[in-house]
């Protein structure tokens, strides 16, 4: 069985990241060397040169200050060659006037592609579909959103997602619906009936019922 054909589904939620070595514009990496100990945005475009991808890659650019500040490191990929990737960097830089300031895979044997879930051959025969990856510093992959070709990706909602596994990893807690840093989060749900007792003598908890309880951090 060859590297590429090593993985064909999608990596699920709790999966070790699939680790691998590509040529990129960063020059040539291996994943879990480049990200070590850091979270991780692996997200792939579907072409160079496409009009929603670069809206798309720009708007990362921009906003890598709010990943570097979450201790988090991006890399883009789609199955396009190092020399378009690098042509298509130029063109960015000088059309929207932004440089792509993380690296892109070039997978143009789709190695990368295939190991990651992002060829469905029902949505397009040529091209990788709009997909995110979170991966955390142990190298688990922690949420996975995918996007058809013709919807751009939602940024805001990439930052939320992030802060919300970091938030509930570092507290022990739970998002509600339409989280944000700042909001209540809920407290963990009884597992027995001394803790439905415990969580009753709770003053600084927003009581619901006796399974929801939320609290300010």
């Amino acid at each position: 069985m060859s590297e590429a054909q090593e993985y064909r589904g999608i990596p699920r939620i709790g999966d070790k990241a699939p680790d691998f070595e590509a040529v990129t514009t960063e020059g040539t990496l291996k994943f879990s060397d480049w990200k070590k100990d850091k979270w991780t945005i692996l997200f792939s475009h579907p072409a160079d040169f496409t009009p929603v991808c670069s809206t798309e890659l720009t708007e990362f650019a921009k906003r890598s200050k709010e990943f570097e500040q979450r201790n988090t490191k991006l890399i883009g990929l789609s199955i396009d060659s190092i020399h378009s990737h690098l042509a298509w960097r130029e063109n960015l830089k000088k059309i929207l006037d932004v440089e792509l300031n993380y690296p892109l895979i070039a997978d143009l044997n789709t190695a990368v592609a295939q190991k990651y879930g992002l060829l469905h051959p029902n949505e397009s025969q040529t091209a990788t579909v709009r997909a995110v990856f979170v991966i955390d510093p142990k190298d688990t992959v922690r949420a996975i959103i995918y996007y058809p070709l013709n919807v751009g990706r939602n940024i805001d909602e990439v930052v939320r997602l992030l802060d919300g596994l970091q938030v509930t990893d570092k507290h022990g807690v739970a998002a509600p619906v339409n989280w944000k840093p700042g909001d209540k989060v809920i407290v963990p749900p009884p597992k027995s009936v001394a803790d439905v007792a415990e969580r009753a003598s709770h003053k600084e908890y927003e009581r619901v019922d006796f399974y929801l309880n939320k609290k300010s951090l």
